[in-house]
């Protein structure tokens, strides 16, 4: 099924529960994906809106999300971090599991090697491949990261 159908299944299930945090994050997604799928009906580049572009929205979301919880952390706002918990938990359920730190690094350092690469200088051309080959699966900002431990070392 494709995830925008899954997404409105998920909706009228929560309507149904009557759970009020999932209603408004389904809503929330789902208007998000209107809003996408009319930027991709005007404009020079016409198309239909696929999985790859949701993915791509809710990963926006998450990253947005996760920003959030971040701030209200420091903040110490107990009540809003709970939402922005809640609606992140939800996101992430639609998106493939990402990969940990340790995964994520192992991947990094054999990419590395593969590449040839000693500098920070190459550093574009291993998250270039890495974007390639695992695109869906880590966090490029926690990946960033380790390929500059990595290259620096």
């Amino acid at each position: 099924m494709p995830l925008k159908e899954t997404l409105k299944t998920e909706y009228k299930n929560a309507l149904k529960a009557k759970d009020k945090s999932k209603i408004s994050t389904y809503r929330l997604i789902l208007s998000s994906i209107k809003d996408l799928d009319i930027l991709n009906r005007s404009g020079p580049n016409k198309k239909e809106t696929d999985d790859e572009d949701i993915k791509k929205l809710l990963k926006k979301m998450v990253k947005q999300r996760t920003e959030s919880i971040d701030v209200y952390k420091k903040n110490n706002r107990r009540d809003l971090l709970e939402v922005e918990q809640n609606e992140h938990d939800i996101l992430t359920k639609f998106l493939p599991k990402q990969l940990d730190q340790v995964e994520t690094k192992k991947i990094c350092t054999e990419l590395i090697s593969k590449l040839g690469a000693t500098s920070i200088k190459d550093m574009g051309k291993v998250m270039g491949e890495l974007k390639k080959l695992h695109s869906d699966e880590i966090d490029f900002a926690k990946a960033g990261l380790v390929i500059k431990e990595l290259l620096n070392n």
